[in-house]
């Protein structure tokens, strides 16, 4: 499951700087198997065009926003999904309420009960949809410019992805929010995960890098660091 926020006050400066003013264009979802129930977040929702609370999520509503060149594609990724229950990544076209299209790459992980099986799938939804709305000011970039590790992992989403750099800068910033886990320090750890599975000349293939950042948070509590409070 998703992991939220408790709120906490005690970051840095930086940090917050870091983490707050830009607009929201990612999101989480959850997709049961078993009774093909969808959950989806009011970002998310806003993707697809609709307010916060007006639109509940199923199959047939979800198929019906992907654009008509896409639409077989992402029906046979979820036909597959819920035949080998793994893990996917995939970027198409929707088409919103209002006639509007819009690029996203769904990242899809494996989501388990309390047993440890597989019941369902949980992940993100990017925008992607390019802008010429300058959404870091001036200020943010030049903090984000000093953070190394940040900068370095951005420029792997941005590849691995083929995302903007302040949309890649969003999924870190989601990320570090849902989790409550520091910025620097999910960045770091991804960092040191890609440099364990042998980064430098080359990039991981997609989906094991869709693993590292959903998990992420996870190899930082397991060592006791990175809480946000």
């Amino acid at each position: 499951m998703v992991e939220g926020q408790d709120g906490g006050s005690d970051a840095s400066p930086v940090e917050q700087a870091l983490a707050g003013g830009i607009p929201q264009r990612v999101g989480w979802y959850r997709f049961h198997f078993a009774d093909e129930r969808w959950e989806w977040s009011a970002e998310v929702e806003g993707i697809h065009g609709y307010e916060p609370g007006t639109a509940s999520p199923t199959t047939e509503l979800i198929l019906r926003h992907k654009h008509p060149d896409d639409y077989d594609d992402v029906a046979a990724t979820l036909h597959d999904i819920r035949r080998t229950h793994k893990p996917f990544s995939a970027r198409h076209r929707i088409i919103t309420v209002q006639d509007t299209i819009r690029e996203v790459v769904v990242i899809g992980e494996q989501l388990r009960d309390d047993t440890g099986e597989v019941v369902g799938t949980h992940g993100y939804y990017i925008d992607v949809t390019p802008t010429r709305d300058a959404l870091i000011s001036d200020a943010v970039a030049e903090i984000a410019d000093n953070r190394a590790v940040i900068e370095q992992v951005k420029g792997i989403l941005r590849v691995v992805y083929r995302i903007e750099p302040e949309v890649a800068f969003d999924v870190l910033r989601w990320r570090s929010q849902e989790t409550n886990v520091k910025l620097r320090a999910l960045a770091e750890q991804l960092m040191a995960d890609f440099v364990t599975i042998g980064g430098g000349e080359r990039l991981p293939p997609r989906e094991v890098f869709d693993h590292l950042l959903m998990t992420a948070h996870q190899r930082i509590r397991a060592h006791g660091a990175g809480r946000s409070s």
